[in-house]
């Protein structure tokens, strides 16, 4: 298998290209910290991250800044720690600003000399669009939460995907699935027959942030550390043959 056997790259979104870590952890953070000093932005990520998937798997149709507030008043509830209504709005409001990794643009405007792009996210369209923006409009497809009516890791997600993903001209086979999370995209892409590059952020950070560790089965074809790290293998790729 090589990286040049794809005419597509479908994409996670919150965690591969945009810093969800970093934007949930500005909210969630000092929050956690007003009750107890001690909380660190990780363990208020780990805390919080099985409440954001057990809400998804549970309200499929609910809005994705609706599940990061109900996702954070439940996280109080479980750590005994009060959450106002305003404090939990403000989650739900903040995707739009959460920041691009550093080499998220460049990296996807060199793919996308090579490859259709296509998104596969776990967030309403609205939120959705001002982090499009940030990324530079790259995109040839997209498909969030919202229009597909459910969550990842639910197989419908990827079904969708391979179900449209030729409108676009990505033939059957040729679409390589790009992802941080191994719960949310990498499990259910190999169920779905997908291969799938695993870009690893947090390769040098323990444990699992605001992502659940999964049970699944994971086999990645490729791993990179960064997108920087993959274009640049892309480019060595194409630039061989």
């Amino acid at each position: 298998m090589n990286l040049t056997d794809f005419d597509g790259l479908s994409f996670d979104v919150y965690g591969t290209l945009i810093d969800w870590e970093a934007g949930i952890a500005a909210v969630l953070g000092p929050w956690a910290r007003r009750f107890d000093a001690s909380w660190t932005d990780e363990q208020v990520l780990v805390a919080y991250s099985v409440h954001e998937a057990a809400v998804e798997a549970e309200k499929p149709g609910l809005l994705y800044p609706l599940v990061l507030a109900e996702a954070f008043r439940c996280t109080g509830v479980a750590l005994g720690f009060v959450v106002g209504d305003e404090e939990a709005t403000a989650l739900g409001s903040s995707v739009a600003e959460w920041p691009a990794f550093a080499d998220s643009v460049d990296a996807l405007a060199r793919l996308k000399k090579h490859y259709r792009l296509i998104v596969l996210s776990n967030v309403d369209d609205e939120s959705f669009a001002a982090s499009d923006g940030r990324l530079g409009h790259p995109f040839d497809l997209v498909f969030t939460a919202e229009t597909v009516g459910s969550y990842k890791p639910n197989p419908r997600n990827f079904a969708v995907l391979l179900e449209r993903v030729g409108v676009v001209g990505v033939g059957e086979g040729r679409l390589l699935h790009v992802a941080q999370s191994l719960f949310h995209d990498h499990v259910p892409a190999r169920v779905a027959g997908l291969s799938s590059v695993w870009i690893n952020r947090r390769h040098d950070v323990p444990g699992w942030g605001a992502t659940p560790e999964t049970t699944g089965e994971v086999s990645p074809a490729w791993e990179f550390t960064s997108m920087a790290a993959f274009a640049d293998a892309v480019d060595a790729a194409w630039g061989s043959r």
